[in-house]
């Protein structure tokens, strides 16, 4: 089984912010490990794919790209996309079936938005899909601090299925290119 690293909209002004949106819970958290995972992904041959998120700065100029910190290897594919779901209308789906991917690990932003769509959709899709606890971030809203949601998505996500396929939660310390799925089966 092929994997892949799938990083959404880990965006230059996404993360840092700008004017009155701040920028996402632990920021700088959040790149170490997006770098540390990428280093691995990249020494072990895995397919690295980032989304971006043509709402981020008006889909242009440095805000819209990603974030400067992330060591963005030279073979990964780089797609954008319209929606919440990085699947609807993006070459994504064909691109990891091309490449025969059955496991993605999946890190990035918005935590109740782009990155729970992508969770519960990639299930849907046929895949596996590791969800790297200290690998995605957000903002707080008035209701829910930004720590609340992270942990709140980690709970829910951990276990989430679609009959065949499903979705653990694991830390970006752990081995999360050997996928305990089968475990579960």
């Amino acid at each position: 089984m092929s994997q892949a690293l799938l990083i959404i909209d880990a965006q230059q002004e996404l993360i840092e912010g700008k004017d009155s949106e701040p920028g996402v819970f632990n920021k700088e958290g959040l790149l170490q490990n997006i770098n540390a995972i990428i280093e691995q992904a990249s020494e072990m041959s895995h397919f690295v794919v980032f989304m971006r998120d043509l709402d981020v700065a008006e889909g242009k100029g440095e805000g819209f790209e990603i974030h400067q910190e992330i060591k963005v290897p030279a073979d990964a594919m780089i797609f954008d996309k319209k929606a919440t779901n990085s699947f609807y209308a993006t070459p994504l789906l064909e691109a990891l079936k091309a490449k025969q991917v059955g496991h993605l690990i999946i890190m990035g932003c918005k935590t109740e938005h782009c990155i729970d769509t992508a969770v519960r959709a990639a299930t849907v899709e046929g895949f596996d899909v590791t969800l790297v606890e200290d690998g995605h971030s957000t903002t707080g809203t008035a209701i829910l601090s930004a720590e609340q949601i992270i942990g709140h998505h980690n709970q829910i996500l951990h276990g989430h299925y679609n009959v065949d396929h499903f979705s653990v939660v694991r830390k970006a310390e752990e081995d999360l290119f050997q996928p305990p799925h089968d475990k579960y089966r």
